[in-house]
């Protein structure tokens, strides 16, 4: 083991779709490039097929989901623990994972820091659902995960609240920084009038499908307000043709590479998001890929009350019939949210993992 080593506890790794595992990988990448840390994978999913070696980085999956099965990969180097509890057990309760870092803690004595994607589902579903019945356990198992950790890092301000009082009289530091973009963060970005007339409409099948949906009133407005002559819809396909809309070309280019994803989007004016309330953008990976490239985000609905630095009408525009809006007012909106991004880009995430091991 190298005293420059640290493992990463992620639920999964490529080849899996998987945000999360996008995001450790590309933490791993950075925390190798500038500040000199090998991160070792362990992989909670004993499912998983691919490669040992991904990127020079090696890689392990646990055999069994369970204390044993994680101690079995582990060894005294600092921990940083990805955490979605879903991503660990199929009714989002991993008591193992706890039990087994616990373990680990008091026979090691290593640092451990807990990076919480989520932190339990307190808006959980009708009494017949499992959420309902397993949210306190979730909300136990939180509890001890920030307890035992020497640092907590997640991604709203909402959840850092929560964290603080499920730490109780413990003083483990806890900090909210936004996620990051996974598909590159270029350099050089031309303005909104030297791009195409483009829209980008990315992420999870289901998301997608409410643009087209539930919002495509906001979304054919959208085009209209910016004279987009050309749709790029990207992601895992959605079963289902896309509806036109007039005067814009609309292309299906389904799953693509990252750089791929990257080069449309530099070349594209807006990005457009349907699947998430605006109180919950901060932990967004495509609204941080829309902030990243300088594109204007657009949402189809409007937020409650200001959320961990986010504005309407300065970060992002929200498409109502009837709305009108210019281009220039449509790059100081992505100006803004460049600029708003540029405070927690993968550097800084890195950075902060790297300091709290330190």
């Amino acid at each position: 083991m190298s005293p420059n080593q640290v493992t990463q506890i992620v639920p999964t790794l490529t080849p899996d779709v998987s945000g999360l595992g996008d995001y450790a990988f590309l933490l791993a990448q950075v925390l190798r490039s500038e500040f000199d840390l090998t991160t070792y994978f362990v992989l909670g999913n004993p499912e998983w097929r691919g490669d040992v070696d991904v990127d020079g980085f090696p890689v392990q999956k646990i055999l069994q989901r369970s204390r044993a099965g994680l101690l079995a990969q582990l060894n005294s180097s600092p921990i940083v623990l990805q955490y979605e509890g879903y991503g660990y057990a199929r009714r989002g309760y991993p008591a193992w994972l706890w039990q087994g870092l616990h373990h680990w803690q008091v026979k090691t004595a290593s640092c451990w820091v807990t990076i919480f994607h989520e932190v339990y589902p307190y808006d959980h579903g009708p009494f017949w659902t499992s959420s309902f019945w397993l949210s306190p356990w979730q909300r136990h198992l939180a509890g001890q995960l920030v307890r035992g950790s020497h640092y907590a890092l997640t991604s709203k301000e909402s959840y850092r609240r929560l964290l603080l009082k499920l730490r109780r009289d413990r003083k483990t530091p806890i900090t909210a920084l936004p996620v990051c973009s996974n598909i590159g963060e270029p350099t050089g970005l031309r303005p909104l009038r030297d791009r195409a007339r483009r829209l980008v409409v990315f992420g999870h099948p289901n998301s997608r499908r409410l643009v087209y949906q539930r919002d495509y009133a906001a979304l054919v407005h959208a085009c209209q307000a910016f004279g987009i002559t050309e749709l790029c819809d990207i992601g895992v396909p959605m079963g289902n043709p896309i509806p036109p809309i007039p005067n814009v070309k609309m292309l299906a280019l389904g799953i693509l590479a990252p750089a791929q994803i990257s080069a449309i989007m530099q070349d594209a004016i807006a990005g457009f998001i349907s699947f998430i309330p605006p109180d919950y953008l901060a932990k967004s990976g495509v609204f941080a890929a829309y902030c990243a490239h300088g594109l204007l985000p657009i949402l189809a609905q409007r937020g409650n009350k200001p959320m961990d630095g986010l504005l309407i009408g300065k970060h992002y525009w929200v498409s109502n019939p009837g709305h009108s809006i210019s281009l220039a007012t449509g790059q100081c909106i992505a100006d803004n949210a460049h600029a708003w991004y540029a405070g927690h880009r993968l550097y800084a995430h890195a950075q902060t993992i790297a300091h709290a091991i330190r």
